[in-house]
């Protein structure tokens, strides 16, 4: 059965919940739901912020008047391998088969939906539901890959984005905690590199993914201002070799 749970987005942080959950995050890195517990917690009023600026748009108006739900999109395999090769849309299919993945496997984690947030309006859960299913059209455009360190980097350019102090909270507790166990391994040289290319890089929030699938990879990053990660590769290398698997994994689930 469905977990029907209230969930309240509230504007005040609480730091005590948010330590809770990291800590059994860092104890099993498969609680994933417990990534989502953090950002609320410590969202305090950044996603009614962002919201607001997602709302004054062009494109963030356009996806609310259209009532867009990108998960159907992204759940069409068939429409997705009739777009060109090298498309957004066919590196998104490529990726999401490789790892075993489906658009649909966010929403149950996240346990936030029309029905358990209380304190939204129905444009405000129809921008946090968008913000969570294109996590993985994230991946695919910046390059980094579902590895530990992949998700570590990906949230350090999420929150020079959204700026949700969750996930700044998850980004440093889990880098310090890599850096002690691979000293040599550049990890946080990785995660910076991570978070200036989010500064840099157009609003990935507001982007009109719906229209940059059946385009070129490459024409969508120029498109969004990316350029790809080079220290996240060679830490990675490195990673690799030293057979640190073992890093630490905070995955938000796709």
């Amino acid at each position: 059965m469905a977990d029907t749970t209230k969930i309240e987005f509230t504007r005040r942080m609480q730091p005590i919940i948010a330590w809770r959950a990291m800590k059994k995050l860092l104890a099993n890195k498969e609680l994933t739901e417990e990534v989502f517990i953090i950002l609320r917690a410590l969202g305090g009023s950044e996603m009614h912020r962002n919201f607001k600026r997602f709302n004054q748009l062009e494109t963030g108006k356009k996806v609310l008047a259209e009532e867009r739900d990108i998960i159907g999109t992204l759940n069409d395999r068939v429409g997705l391998a009739a777009m060109p090769e090298g498309s957004l849309g066919r590196r998104y299919l490529n990726f999401v088969v490789s790892e075993g993945l489906t658009a649909d496997g966010l929403v149950d984690a996240s346990n936030v939906n029309e029905e358990t947030a209380v304190n939204l309006t129905d444009d405000e859960i129809r921008f946090q539901l968008r913000l969570r299913d294109t996590h993985d059209l994230w991946h695919v455009t910046t390059d980094y890959k579902r590895d530990g360190l992949g998700e570590l980097c990906l949230l350090a350019f999420t929150y020079a984005q959204s700026r949700n102090k969750g996930i700044a909270f998850i980004v440093a507790i889990a880098t310090l905690s890599d850096i002690r166990k691979y000293p040599k391994s550049k990890v946080f040289r990785a995660v910076r590199e991570g978070y200036r290319h989010g500064k840099q890089a157009e609003w990935f929030v507001a982007a009109d993914w719906e229209a940059l699938l059946p385009m070129q990879l490459e024409d969508v990053r120029k498109e969004l201002g990316f350029a790809a990660p080079k220290k996240y590769r060679w830490s990675l290398d490195w990673l690799t070799k030293a057979g640190a698997n073992d890093i630490t994994s905070v995955a938000i689930p796709a």
